[in-house]
């Protein structure tokens, strides 16, 4: 089938209790990994794009990967930008065949953001492309996208008032939201409570509305083990409780982006390898149990998101 919008998605998300999975895409063994943990499972996936994988790896190759696996499976695949931060590139990808873009202008003041993802909106809508905006604050740091503090995050959670106004204001077809999430492996110094109530909040201003969590990776502590068994330095990791994650996904948010415990589970399989052979030098006998790893935690994702098995209904 041809690449999706998340509108059917979200709807059957939001009805079904359940969240999909959203999962960053910066090259090959990635894309398979993904894939084929999606067909596996039969489960709708979102595949991002994020304005540096745009340069690292060209979007015309991305582009083509992501037709291969259409071409491939019969699966509900949307393509989406994540953090788009202006105007030109969210016009840039929805001419590229995005189905999906963000527009995040959450670090600017709330008129400001407004303006921006109303645009943005205008613009996508004319081409039947769907738009996630962001308002609140995450902390942690993404590529470009730097957040608040650890130590800060509670204090930038989304305003549900806010959030009620900048729906209606803008048009935008689903929200970020912080609720006490952050970017990266080292999100926190202790385990996290997430602010479900303003989840629960938004929710009831905004019935049937979808919600999105970024910064929601949950730094599995065996990978990070194997980092450091294997020569890495990461120290003093935490992420986001998986059982944090479905709580959310039973309620109104609809998709849960998922981006370092990929990283992590690729990163901890290379070291493995080059450390019990020394003398490898075969990409293929690296990338090949590195791709193998992120199939097996895009499967556990797909469970922990309670999308597995829902490709069907989201057709």
């Amino acid at each position: 089938m041809p690449l999706v919008t998340t509108e059917k998605m979200f709807r059957q998300a939001y009805e079904g209790g359940f969240a999909d999975g959203a999962f960053k895409l910066n090259n090959i063994e990635l894309m398979q990994g993904i894939i084929e943990a999606a067909k596996e499972e039969n489960a709708p996936v979102i595949l991002q794009i994020s304005k540096g994988a745009r340069s690292y790896a060209n979007i015309k190759y991305l582009r083509a990967l992501i037709d291969t696996a259409i071409a491939e499976t019969d699966l509900p695949i949307a393509m989406h930008l994540d953090h788009g931060d202006t105007l030109d590139l969210c016009q840039q990808c929805v001419q590229d065949g995005f189905t999906s873009v963000m527009i995040d202008a959450s670090h600017k003041s709330v008129e400001e953001n407004t303006a921006l993802t109303k645009s943005v909106v205008d613009h996508a809508h004319q081409h039947n492309v769907v738009v996630e905006a962001e308002i609140g604050q995450l902390g942690g740091i993404e590529e470009d996208v730097v957040g608040v503090s650890a130590d800060d995050v509670m204090s930038h959670v989304t305003d549900p008032d806010e959030a009620e106004e900048f729906v209606k204001a803008t048009g935008c077809d689903s929200l970020a939201v912080a609720c006490g999430t952050s970017h990266g492996a080292f999100k926190f110094k202790v385990e996290p409570k997430l602010a479900f109530n303003i989840i629960e909040d938004i929710a009831k201003r905004l019935p049937g509305f979808p919600l999105v969590m970024h910064g929601s990776s949950s730094v599995p502590k065996e990978f990070i083990d194997l980092i450091n068994k294997y020569g890495g330095n990461m120290p003093n990791t935490m992420g986001v409780p998986e059982e944090a994650i479905t709580k959310a996904s039973k309620m109104a948010v609809c998709k849960v982006n998922i981006d370092t415990d990929l990283r992590l589970a690729l990163t901890a399989k290379i070291r493995q390898v080059f450390a019990e052979n020394p003398a490898e030098f075969d990409p293929r006998k690296y990338l090949g149990p590195g791709r193998e790893a992120i199939k097996q935690m895009v499967k556990r994702k797909l469970h922990v998101l309670g999308c597995a098995g829902k490709a069907d209904i989201c057709r």
